[in-house]
């Protein structure tokens, strides 16, 4: 048997919003300032994992490897620990983009 084509790569995309704009959906950013762990509950819900997941380097992990996201552990890292509140938002912003597009 002859192999005609090749698996593609995967391409690596982005967050559908940037870290910082945090005005796309106030509703997620007054909760993601007001009360950050109720927001890293609601995360690691919506992703079947321990609501103690919800926030932090390792729920944005599994999440950009399973979305096939770029990005690497140390932007992982960096995002959770100098601005947790905006990392904690750009992932439940994506999430509810990917609900909304039947991609969740």
């Amino acid at each position: 048997m002859e192999v005609t084509s090749q698996p593609a790569a995967f391409e690596p995309k982005d967050f559908h919003t940037g870290l910082m704009s945090c005005c796309e959906d106030t509703s997620v950013c007054c909760c993601g300032c007001f009360c950050l762990p109720c927001l890293g509950c609601s995360i690691a819900s919506e992703m079947n994992e321990c609501c103690l997941c919800g926030l932090g380097m390792p729920i944005r992990s599994v999440y950009r490897t399973k979305y096939k996201h770029s990005g690497s552990l140390c932007n992982d890292f960096w995002a959770s620990y100098f601005c947790m509140p905006c990392a904690a938002c750009q992932l439940k912003r994506d999430i509810d983009i990917r609900k909304r597009t039947g991609e969740f």
